[in-house]
């Protein structure tokens, strides 16, 4: 009971010293996950782009070379909009103190490090394929 009257008073303190810095940084947050939408919607379109030139143009073997680089883009577009979301709900579970979006946030960055593991680990095949 005591560490949620902590919490509670830590917030109040938070949120009543400095209502201009906490509103700024959930602005700022709320910045950074647009952007990394932003670099998500960008990514597909362009993935759909080079999928669509590679099918359209060239013989077998260029449509899978130029797919392959595709998918390469796209996954580091994917990779960077990650890392800018867990940015975002780092920053958002500072300047809310509740120990529910700490483990919520826990469990974001436990499931976005696995998708980039894997992510990461098979954009390396791509590259390997591609030289």
């Amino acid at each position: 009971m005591d560490s949620v009257i902590d919490h509670v008073a830590s917030e109040t303190a938070l949120h009543s010293h400095l209502p201009q810095v906490v509103a700024a940084l959930d602005w700022v947050a709320a910045g950074i996950s647009l952007f990394a939408i932003l670099l998500l919607v960008i990514g597909a379109l362009r993935f759909i782009l080079g999928v669509s030139v590679a099918e359209l143009n060239g013989g077998a073997d260029g449509r899978v070379r130029r797919t392959n680089r595709a998918r390469l883009e796209l996954g580091g577009y994917i990779l960077a909009g990650l890392e800018l979301f867990i940015v975002s709900d780092v920053i958002h579970t500072a300047l809310s103190l509740a120990f529910a979006d700490l483990l919520f946030l826990l469990m974001l960055v436990v499931i976005r490090a696995i998708l980039s593991y894997f992510l990461d680990r098979e954009l390396a095949e791509l590259r390997h394929t591609l030289d």
